[in-house]
C-alpha cells in the first residue's frame, strides 16, 4: 500500500512531529509511506517539498494579506485564524497520483486551500483528515476557547472586527466542501471529538478518536539525577515552545508554587523546577518562590525528563498533550489540568493527577500527591508504549483506510 501524508511542515509544531511519527509508524508496518510539505527542515528522503518557491511564497503571503485587511490590520490575531483561500495544488504531484490513500494533517498557512482539498477528493482515493486543533470544525480559528460560535454560524467572531463576515463565510465554504466529499475525520482526543459533535460543521458526521503516535523506544526511563541538586530534591519539569504563551498557564504555575510554599513549605523547599522553551518575559522567573532552572531551547527532551520526578502541565488548552507523553515515557508522574486531551493520557490518581479546574490549590495538591506516589518509572514507560506507540496508532489509521 502507498500512503501520502500532507502537512505544512515536517518538524515545526506538534502536528508536524505527529505526522512524521505517523509516517514512520506506517513504514514499520510495511506501508510505503511518504510525506509532502511546504516547509521542510529535516533530511528524511521520504519527505518532499510540494510546489515551487514562488507558489509556496505566494500562497502564504496572499492568505496573510487577505486576513490582515479583513481583521482590521491587527497583528495580534494575524496567525490565530486561517481562511484556506490559498494553497499549493498537490493533486498532480506524482506521489499523490501513485498513492492508494491520503492522510491530511495540519494544512494551513499556505499548504492547502479548501479548493485544493476538494481537488484531492476528486481523485477518488480514501482521505483521512487528522484534526490537530479545532480549525476543521470552526470558521477560522484554531482554538475557540470560551467562544461557542462554532456551534452555530461563527457570527461575531471575537478575533475579527465587529460585523465581519469572514468567519461565517469561511464556515459556509467548509459546509459546501464537506457536503460534497467523503473525508473521514480523526480527532486526536475525545475532548476534540466532543467539540466536533457540538459543531455546525461536523455534527452528525463520523469522527474517530485516535491519539497521536509516540516513538516510545527512543525514550529511556532510567532516572539520571542532576549532580548539582540535593539528593532529596523533587524535580518538576515543564516545557513548551513558548512558556509564557497565555495558553500554557505560566501564571497558574506561579500561583500554584506560591500556594505550595504557603501551605507546605517543607515540600516547597525540596522543589526544583526544570523549565524549557522560549520565555519572552524573563522577569516571570523572579516571581517563582521555589528553586528553578530555565534551560531555554533544548533538543534532547528525554534527557530533561530523566532528571525529573514529575512532568507538570498548567495549560488552559491542549488538543492532545505530547509533553505529558514525553514525560511519562521518561518515567515521570504527570500533574496536569484537565483542559483538553490530557484526560486521554492521564488517569486520575492511577498514573497521575488531573486537576478539576485551573485552581492553584488543586495543582499544589497534585504535586503533593505525586511526591509520595509509588509509581515505578518503567510502569509509566510501558503505559505509553502499550497505548501510543507509533505502529499501534498507525494500524488504527490503516483500519480506517481499509474500511
Amino acid at each position: 500500500m502507498r500512503v501520502v501524508l500532507i502537512n505544512r511542515s515536517d518538524q515545526l509544531g506538534g502536528a508536524a512531529i505527529a505526522t512524521l511519527r505517523l509516517m514512520h509508524g506506517l513504514q514499520q508496518l510495511g506501508v510505503h509511506a511518504r510525506m509532502l510539505v511546504v516547509d521542510r527542515h529535516g533530511n528524511d528522503p521520504n519527505v518532499a517539498v510540494a510546489g515551487n518557491a514562488l507558489s509556496r511564497r505566494w500562497a502564504f503571503l496572499a492568505e496573510r494579506l487577505g486576513i490582515y485587511v479583513r481583521n482590521g490590520l491587527r497583528r495580534d490575531t494575524l496567525f490565530k485564524i486561517d481562511t484556506a483561500t490559498h494553497g499549493v495544488d498537490v493533486s498532480r504531484h506524482p506521489w499523490v497520483r501513485e498513492a492508494d490513500a491520503l492522510l491530511l494533517g495540519w494544512t494551513n498557512q499556505g499548504m492547502l486551500s479548501l479548493h485544493d482539498i476538494e481537488r484531492l477528493t476528486q481523485l477518488g482515493k480514501p482521505i483521512v483528515w487528522t484534526m490537530h486543533d479545532m480549525w476543521p470544525c470552526t470558521g477560522v480559528c484554531h482554538h475557540a476557547y470560551e467562544c461557542k460560535g462554532y456551534q452555530e454560524q461563527c457570527a461575531d467572531c471575537p478575533l475579527l472586527p465587529s460585523g465581519s463576515t469572514l468567519a461565517t463565510n469561511t464556515l459556509r465554504r467548509k459546509v459546501s466542501l464537506y457536503g460534497r466529499c467523503g473525508i473521514h475525520f480523526v480527532a486526536v482526543s475525545n475532548w476534540l471529538a466532543d467539540c466536533c459533535r457540538q459543531s455546525t460543521l461536523l455534527c452528525g458526521r463520523e469522527v474517530t478518536v485516535i491519539g497521536n503516535p509516540f516513538p516510545t523506544s527512543d525514550y529511556s526511563c532510567d532516572y539520571n539525577p542532576r549532580p548539582e541538586l540535593p539528593a532529596d530534591a523533587l524535580v518538576i519539569a515543564m516545557g513548551a515552545a513558548r512558556l509564557d504563551d497565555p495558553v500554557k498557564g505560566f501564571d497558574l504555575l506561579i500561583d500554584s508554587m506560591r500556594h505550595l510554599a504557603g501551605h507546605n513549605p517543607d515540600l516547597a523547599k525540596r522543589v526544583h523546577l526544570l523549565l524549557y522553551g522560549e520565555l519572552r518575559d524573563m522577569s516571570l522567573l523572579d516571581q517563582l518562590p521555589v528553586a528553578h532552572t530555565h534551560l531555554g531551547y533544548i533538543t534532547d527532551i528525554n534527557a530533561v525528563f530523566r532528571q525529573a520526578h514529575i512532568v507538570l502541565s498548567t495549560s488552559r488548552y491542549e488538543s492532545f498533550g505530547y509533553t505529558l507523553l514525553e514525560g511519562m515515557a521518561s518515567g515521570c508522574i504527570p500533574v496536569t489540568t484537565g483542559a483538553g486531551g490530557q484526560v486521554d493520557i492521564v488517569s486520575h490518581l492511577h498514573n497521575g493527577y488531573v486537576t478539576g479546574s485551573n485552581d492553584p490549590a488543586d495543582v499544589a495538591r497534585g504535586i503533593e500527591w505525586a511526591a509520595v506516589a509509588h509509581i515505578d518509572r518503567t510502569t509509566q514507560h510501558r503505559w505509553v508504549a502499550d497505548r501510543f506507540d507509533a505502529p499501534i496508532i498507525a494500524q488504527r489509521y490503516l483500519n480506517i483506510i481499509n474500511g
